[in-house]
């Protein structure tokens, strides 16, 4: 199990800054390209290993060979997905509530835990969207392009976000157990959760939701992801991806 770096209540080191006040971050994963390969050549009571390789620095590089980059195109081809579930990696995201919504509707192969506000009750923090027009030509969904001039829908989000902050405060002053006190957040409150999913998981949620039919919000959270996972599995991310 390999990690990068330590879980913190501020914005960890090194995470992906997604929208104002967001992240995506790497906790831990297992696994390689090389673990992809060999779950498959299992089959056959076969094995593969790196090829060594001298960079530009000198250093050696682990490579797959030519032989193993054709066999992982050859299963995202033609959808062997097995050998793609046994990388695992874990993620921690800070989303509003109603983006966070969305990730949770990946299932198969994900795990979450989040912060529960039955017991946390430091000050929550609310995302400021950028506004966007409302779907034409008989959309029931999406939205259109960015809306200018916003001052006013700015100052009424606002001014509604401190209120239900103000109410939030209140309860809890008046003694309002947190569990029912959070009721009064809105939807653009952040959140936090450990996300922990195989590798052919999160190729499916990267397709999904960088998809230019996808919410603009969740989009920004999937390159995020994207740009986390590829360095790890560079191979099996291109091959589980590049219709995306």
């Amino acid at each position: 199990m390999q990690t990068n770096g330590q879980t913190s209540k501020t914005t960890p080191n090194n995470a992906v800054p997604v929208l104002d006040g967001g992240f995506v971050h790497l906790v831990d994963y297992m696994g390689s390209d090389l673990t992809v390969v060999n779950a498959a050549r299992v089959s056959f009571a076969k094995e593969s290993s790196w090829d060594g390789e001298r960079s530009w620095t000198g250093a050696q590089e682990q490579v797959l060979s030519e032989r193993d980059k054709k066999l992982i195109a050859y299963l995202a081809k033609h959808n062997h997905w097995t050998p793609f579930a046994h990388p695992q990696i874990t993620l921690r995201i800070k989303a509003p509530i109603s983006i966070r919504t969305q990730f949770f509707k990946h299932k198969q192969g994900f795990v979450e835990n989040e912060i529960s506000r039955r017991y946390v009750q430091d000050e929550p923090t609310i995302y400021i969207p950028r506004w966007r027009g409302a779907p034409t030509g008989g959309a029931k969904q999406g939205s259109e392009d960015f809306l200018t001039g916003s001052t006013l829908l700015d100052e009424v989000y606002r001014n509604l976000a401190d209120d239900a902050m103000e109410a939030y405060r209140t309860l809890l002053a008046e003694g309002v157990a947190p569990e029912q006190a959070r009721f009064v957040l809105p939807q653009g409150t952040y959140t936090e959760w450990f996300w922990t999913g195989s590798l052919a998981a999160y190729g499916r949620f990267y397709k999904q939701r960088i998809d230019s039919h996808a919410q603009w919000e969740i989009r920004q959270y999937a390159a995020a992801v994207g740009s986390i996972i590829q360095p790890l599995f560079p191979e099996s991310w291109k091959t589980l991806t590049e219709s995306a």
